[in-house]
């Protein structure tokens, strides 16, 4: 080993100053990666919760009324 001092000039060159365009570029790009990502999450939601209610079904719901519920039945207004 040896007692010579290495020079930092070369070591501070190597480091990139970050231009602000770029800085807003990556900004950008990851905020619309993350909402394609949650746009997607939310879709892909939706369609299991819908084949899963798809195969919970029973028989009394293929009728044209199921799920309806009587309104103001035997009112006599």
């Amino acid at each position: 080993m040896s007692a010579q001092s290495v020079p930092l000039a070369a070591m501070e060159d190597s480091t990139a100053v970050e231009k602000p365009g770029n800085t807003a570029l990556r900004v950008i790009t990851w905020f619309s990666a993350g909402m394609a990502v949650a746009a997607l999450g939310i879709y892909l939601g939706s369609e299991l919760r819908s084949r899963y209610r798809f195969k919970k079904r029973t028989p009394y719901d293929f009728y044209s009324n199921a799920g309806e519920e009587a309104g103001e039945f035997g009112v006599g207004v």
